[in-house]
């Protein structure tokens, strides 16, 4: 039962952090932040956020920034959701690299053909 109420709630805030971090970059020309993955801790209180950043040149400025106005965003997100959760969890935000390895192993797949 804790387990889909978990997943319920990770859905949740993925939902919520994608639409506020899409309304802060759009000032930011060519830039695009998605949340990919959400993990929340079994007690609701902490929050793991993995973000893909385009470019991913400026991927670790970007979760830098991010990271120092992580209390903007739990309070963005409490605002938000204060009618769906008691306790607005701590964040934590990680770059999600999973798309650049990828691109790193077709490369090296490609020129490793005969």
């Amino acid at each position: 039962m804790q387990e889909t109420r978990q997943n319920r709630i990770s859905r949740l805030l993925q939902k919520e952090l994608a639409t506020i971090f899409q309304e802060q970059t759009r000032a930011m020309h060519g830039v695009m932040v998605s949340v990919t993955r959400v993990r929340i801790s079994p007690d609701l209180s902490v929050c793991t956020a993995y973000l893909s950043i385009f470019p991913s040149e400026k991927g670790e400025e970007i979760v830098g920034n991010i990271t120092k106005n992580e209390k903007t965003v739990r309070y963005e997100v409490g605002r938000r959701m204060h009618n769906q959760l008691r306790i607005i969890p701590e964040f934590r935000f990680f770059i999600d690299d999973s798309l650049d390895y990828i691109e790193r192993i077709d490369e090296l797949l490609k020129n490793k053909q005969p």
